[in-house]
């Protein structure tokens, strides 16, 4: 019975870890790209104006 206690953390564990990789790899790409991209660019745009006005 040790060995079943032994073993449920590491299960658990990787059940876990493959369904986020499977929630990060569905959630790439679709309608939502080009806003995600969009949204992204805006918010590089502005760390490095802020980054240039700190100058």
């Amino acid at each position: 019975m040790d060995y079943v206690s032994a073993l449920v953390p590491p299960v658990v564990m990787a059940a876990f870890f493959i369904g986020l990789v499977v929630t990060i790899v569905k959630s790439q790409g679709g309608p939502n790209k080009a806003k995600e991209d969009a949204a992204v660019d805006a918010a590089i745009s502005r760390a490095e104006s802020a980054h240039q006005a700190a100058r």
